[in-house]
């Protein structure tokens, strides 16, 4: 176990977010978790929780664990599968699991998960993350695509790269757009003062970026978006959406600090995957219901 070892005095700071700051390789999630497990130390005793605020200058030890092995632990954990065949699986991710593992979260992730479902897919595609074809945030949930075999991933890699997959998101977000529907061109780039977080930046300077959206449902504060994503940059809908000053409501990297409703997480889910299968070529589109936590926000709303 590596320790990491700094100087803290800004006071009244959040301790993840110090950690975060002092240490790049570090993410606010992954300090979290860190805390959480007890692998951090303030002026010489373990931290209790993230939300603590340095209340003089301290000493901060972050012990920090091993990356984990490429050989990654299968574990018997429940999945939501919505298709399966001889090529791929397509599974329903719920909010809160991230998707594959990596220090402070070398277990209990999706790349865990599969793995205790199907153990062939071991070293299939990128060995640190076995089958993933692409990713979702901890935070979203809905649909994502993992690979059984190499050219199973090479053929679903090149439809995601060559924009023949059709994805579909539905976040909930602060305020109304100016239009009904509409399509965001923004590119987005590495913020330059944080980075761990991404930002729309100079087209010279990023990476294209268009999303299109279209409203599916008004509310007073809220709106109820269904956003398509024509390229798959980083952080997209969350920054593209903030950048319509509409963030999504419980993103509170890129929208409000604090959420404007009760929520425990981003209101953003992956609802819709269109793809062609490997095998076949045949054109599938696979839906995942909305989650409970969010159609229940949404009742509330209608209310």
């Amino acid at each position: 176990m590596r320790v990491i070892a700094f100087q803290a005095a800004a006071l009244g700071e959040r301790l993840d977010k110090l950690i975060a700051a002092a240490v790049p390789e570090i993410s606010r999630t992954q300090a979290q978790r860190l805390i959480e497990d007890g692998h951090v130390e303030v002026a010489g005793r373990p931290a209790r929780r993230a939300a603590d605020r340095l209340e003089a200058p301290a000493e901060v030890r972050v012990h920090l664990p091993e990356p984990a092995p490429a050989g990654h632990a299968a574990e018997a954990i429940p999945l939501q599968i919505i298709y399966e065949d001889a090529d791929l699986i397509v599974i329903d991710k719920p909010a809160g699991m991230v998707v594959h593992p990596a220090p402070g979260h070398a277990g209990g992730t999706l790349v865990n998960a599969v793995l205790g479902h199907d153990p062939d897919l071991e070293g299939v595609g990128d060995e640190q993350r076995p089958g993933l074809v692409h990713r979702l945030d901890k935070d979203t949930s809905g649909l994502i695509v993992v690979a059984k075999h190499d050219r199973a991933h090479r053929e679903l890699q090149r439809q995601f790269h060559d924009r023949e997959v059709d994805k579909r998101y539905l976040a909930l977000v602060d305020s109304a757009p100016p239009t009904e529907a509409g399509r965001i061109e923004a590119a987005i780039g590495r913020d330059l003062r944080d980075r761990k977080k991404m930002a729309i930046v100079p087209a010279a300077q990023g990476r294209a970026a268009i999303t299109e959206y279209a409203v599916r449902e008004r509310f007073a504060h809220h709106t109820l978006l269904d956003c398509r994503l024509l390229t798959g940059r980083t952080h997209q809908i969350r920054l593209h959406l903030a950048y319509l000053k509409c963030p999504i409501v419980g993103d509170t990297v890129y929208g409000r600090r604090s959420p404007s409703l009760p929520v425990a997480r981003q209101c953003l889910h992956a609802w819709q995957l269109s793809l062609s299968l490997p095998a076949s070529g045949e054109r599938c589109t696979f839906t995942a219901p909305v989650p409970a936590d969010l159609e229940q926000v949404l009742e509330t709303l209608r209310k």
